[in-house]
């Protein structure tokens, strides 16, 4: 087994310093069995349906689809569930951008398009890559410049408050669309830690740190409600980042 790879600090466009755990063998292993599953279950399934196919259209549709389940399925989980397929759910692991931010369809294309070079022979040259680089990346991660990262779970106790915040003037539309590409992973965990640890701060530091994260926020996602101070809007945008019905 390779050693656990230290915590990568990297900065976001913006400036601000985040951290991400690249994840380790074991984990990224349990999740590649289980999308290999899904796929080699899928192939079965629509072999089996195109056997009933006359032998023309069965030639034509049967590689047809085997071929986009094999190099489609990661691409469409990857940029459709914010770097994550199923097995990477399970394992609780996601793709991002090497600075932190959500996987583009470029990178996903990229990195599962290599994945066929990692896998010669027997995915000796991907495994290599992955126990030399510093940061555990295959040769599809380095193309891309992309990273597989553990995420951080919170129970529902932790979010719940959180997420059910009434009244939310940061719930509209184009909020949602600006959080959901402009808030890493690691960031929307540093604003969870933040509201879930402010009982605990001094009152003069709680006030100037949610100002100084609040005015960073307001700035970037051009939030105009000048009414909201720096923790309603912290919290609010907490509430957004982690509402279930964005998926």
């Amino acid at each position: 087994m390779s050693a656990a790879a230290a915590p990568l600090e990297v900065l976001s466009p913006e400036h601000v310093a985040i951290i991400l755990t690249p994840a380790g063998l074991g984990r990224r292993f349990a999740a590649f069995v289980v999308d290999l599953s899904l796929i080699l279950g899928a192939t079965g399934l629509v072999s089996a349906v195109c056997h009933v196919l006359p032998g023309a259209l069965l030639a034509i549709i049967a590689p047809t689809t085997t071929f986009l389940l094999f190099w489609g399925y990661h691409v469409w989980f990857e940029v459709r569930h914010r770097g994550q397929s199923p097995g990477k759910r399970i394992a609780r692991l996601r793709v991002v951008d090497a600075r932190g931010l959500p996987i583009a369809f470029p990178q996903s294309l990229v990195r599962n398009l290599v994945r066929a070079l990692d896998m010669v022979p027997f995915g000796g040259l991907g495994l290599a890559s992955f126990l030399l680089d510093p940061h555990h990346r295959r040769l599809g991660d380095l193309a891309a410049d992309t990273l597989v990262v553990e995420e951080l779970q919170r129970s529902d106790a932790d979010t719940r408050g959180l997420r059910s915040r009434r009244d939310n003037s940061l719930d509209t539309p184009r909020l949602r669309l600006l959080a959901k590409h402009r808030v890493s992973l690691p960031e929307r965990e540093f604003l969870l830690e933040l509201c879930l640890r402010s009982e605990r701060l001094d009152p003069d530091a709680r006030y100037d740190l949610f100002e100084s994260v609040g005015d960073h926020f307001r700035a970037r996602l051009a939030i105009e409600d000048q009414r909201l101070s720096g923790e309603n809007l912290v919290r609010s945008l907490v509430a957004l980042c982690y509402d279930r019905s964005e998926g």
